[in-house]
Formats: C-alpha cells, sequence, structure tokens
C-alpha cells in the first residue's frame, strides 16, 4: 500500500505555486516537511529548497505517490503529458487542485480516474504579494470537505469567491488577466505623461503611484467605482474633458471586446 506521508505536493513549482506555499507557511496551514513539490527546472527545486524549506524532485509521479493533496501548477500544454505520469499514483483518495488556465475538471477526471476529486481554481499574479484573487470550481466528485481546503489554502494568499466551471474562462478573462491589464494602463498613462513633458522618471513614478493610491482608495472605501469616478470628475474640470474623450472612443465597448477576445481564446485552448 501506498503510503501519503505528506499533506500536499506541488506538481509545478513556478512561481505562482511558490506564491501559494509562501501563503500556506505564512498562515501555518503546513508546515514545510508536510509539503513536496516536483519540477523538471533544477533552478526551481533549488529554491523551493533553500528558501521555503520543501523538498523537490525532478519526478512529478514520485511526488504524488507521497501526497494526499497534489496542486497541479502546470503550463496549460503541459497537462496532458503530466496527467499520464501521474494516473498510476493518484488514488480516488488523493484530491487534486489545479491552477491550469482552460483545463477542465473533466478533463483531469479523464485522464486520471473517472472518481478523482478536482477543485479548479484560477489565481492571479497578486498572490506574490498577498493580495491575489483566486476563483474555486469544484469538480462533480469534490466534497464540501475539498471545497474548504482549497478556499483555505488559497484564502491564505489574498481574496477567494466560489464560482459554476461555466464561468470560469470569464474569471479567467477578468482577473486572471486583469493584472496585466492594469499595467497596460500604468504604461499608457506614463506614456502619455511623457508626451505632455514630463521625463520619463517622473512620469512612471506618477502613473505607478495613481495607480496603487486609486487601488487602494477603491479596496478601502465602501463606495463603487463609478461614484469614486464621479467624485474625481469636477463639471468642465480637467477630468471630464478625458472622460468625454475616452467616452467617445468607446472604452467600454473595448474593454468588453477584450475580454470577451480573452475568453475566446480561453475556449480555443479548452479545445486542444
Amino acid at each position: 500500500m501506498i503510503k501519503r506521508d505528506i499533506a500536499l505536493g506541488f506538481i509545478g513549482a513556478g512561481n505562482m505555486a511558490e506564491a501559494i506555499a509562501r501563503g500556506i507557511l505564512a498562515a501555518n496551514i503546513y508546515r514545510a516537511e508536510q509539503m513536496l513539490a516536483a519540477d523538471p527546472t533544477p533552478q526551481r527545486r533549488s529554491l523551493f529548497a533553500d528558501q521555503l524549506h520543501i523538498s523537490a524532485l525532478p519526478d512529478s509521479a514520485a511526488v504524488a505517490q507521497r501526497c494526499q493533496t497534489l496542486l497541479l501548477a502546470v503550463k496549460p500544454q503541459m497537462i496532458g503529458p503530466v496527467l499520464e505520469q501521474l494516473r498510476p499514483a493518484v488514488s480516488p483518495d488523493v484530491l487534486v487542485i489545479s491552477i491550469v488556465a482552460a483545463v477542465s475538471t473533466d478533463f483531469i477526471r479523464r485522464h486520471l480516474q473517472p472518481s478523482t476529486r478536482v477543485v479548479r481554481v484560477m489565481p492571479n499574479t497578486p498572490m506574490l504579494v498577498g493580495a491575489g484573487t483566486s476563483a474555486l470550481a469544484p469538480g462533480k466528485s469534490a466534497t464540501d470537505a475539498d471545497m474548504a481546503l482549497a478556499i483555505k489554502i488559497f484564502g491564505s494568499c489574498g481574496m477567494v469567491l466560489q464560482i459554476n466551471e461555466s464561468a470560469m474562462n470569464a474569471v479567467t478573462s477578468l482577473s486572471g488577466s486583469g493584472p496585466a491589464y492594469v499595467f497596460y494602463l500604468c504604461e499608457a498613462l506614463a506614456h502619455a505623461g511623457e508626451q505632455l513633458g514630463l521625463s520619463p522618471v517622473d512620469a512612471q513614478l506618477l502613473a505607478r503611484q495613481t495607480i496603487i493610491g486609486a487601488g487602494t482608495l477603491l479596496a478601502k472605501s465602501s463606495e463603487s467605482a463609478t461614484l469614486l469616478r464621479q467624485k474625481v470628475t469636477s463639471p468642465g474640470g480637467f477630468t471630464q474633458a478625458a472622460i468625454e474623450t475616452m467616452e467617445a472612443a468607446n472604452y467600454f465597448a473595448l474593454i468588453t471586446s477584450a475580454l470577451q477576445a480573452a475568453a475566446r481564446r480561453g475556449d480555443e485552448l479548452a479545445q486542444k
């Protein structure tokens, strides 16, 4: 009989896995010796071992054989071969949590066992600073206890939200990819500031701090983004002129179209 003496195993030890592991350690959910990682890259294994004190191996199946819960954190294009490696080591008593984008719980169950308990999660990169947003969806065999554990793990790195899996592409398009849109806005603000005569250093500093400050205000305020925006927009002032220009360019339609394109890409990836 396989001895499962490790609480949690990371299949993939990249940046997101590292962020989750750091959150788990900070929240005292598991100790380092209760976790194990697998990754083909020596540098990532060394980081887990040296910085987090979590043992790391190159062999995913060897990790899976020892773990009660597996967290899949590999690239979507690698998930098929990885699941094939894991199949002999994953028994019905093992919980599988997946943060692999565009990969359904049914896909994972088909490649492991039909009875495999799977929870699908879409986190985002602010998890790296403990400010992540994670949407969780249970697979067909997942229990309330499975969801409670997943919520506990991802809650250590930020906010969690339970959704239906059918909404996962929408979540990925909004919050999963969302940090990139904010960073892109920061790029655009800094570029515009330079065009108005600011130095590159000053423009970048002002753009960055404006986004940080606005995000902090939004987080701490009970008011909606719409109301907060209206409070800054004095009639006939600087801000109104800018907002009217954005409205004339169909700013909302552009953002909606961008997220729809992201969601379509998720559908395409799911078919591969």
